[in-house]
């Protein structure tokens, strides 16, 4: 049997930022260049009925890169940004609530 550890460690040192960006793409003669955020994990044990481990990861499109005459600009991806705006407005708002309560006491 396999060291699965060994396996997990030589696949995961190809992980890096190949994995954020992705390779350059020519549309209508523009270099687009996707970017991801991107998480990854893996974990084992041994326990009294035996061995066990696993993995996991996640990618987010965070938006691309386009390089046009006029120079480089990035592109965010609305839906990512709504994503992460809507919670952190939300979070934000109660705790200004909580700070106005504490500061009117």
């Amino acid at each position: 049997m396999p060291n699965i550890a060994v396996e997990l460690g030589n696949q995961a040192s190809s992980l890096g930022a190949r994995t954020a960006y992705g390779d350059p793409i020519e549309v209508d003669g523009i270099s687009v260049t996707p970017v991801a955020l991107t998480v990854a994990g893996f974990g084992g044990g041994t326990a009294d009925q035996g061995e066990g481990g696993g993995g996991g990861g996640m990618t987010v499109p965070l938006g691309v890169y386009m390089r046009r005459e006029e120079g480089l600009r990035f592109e965010p991806n609305p839906i990512v940004l709504l994503a992460v705006a809507v919670p952190f407005v939300c979070v934000l708002g109660r705790a200004l609530t909580r700070i106005i309560r504490a500061l009117k006491k």
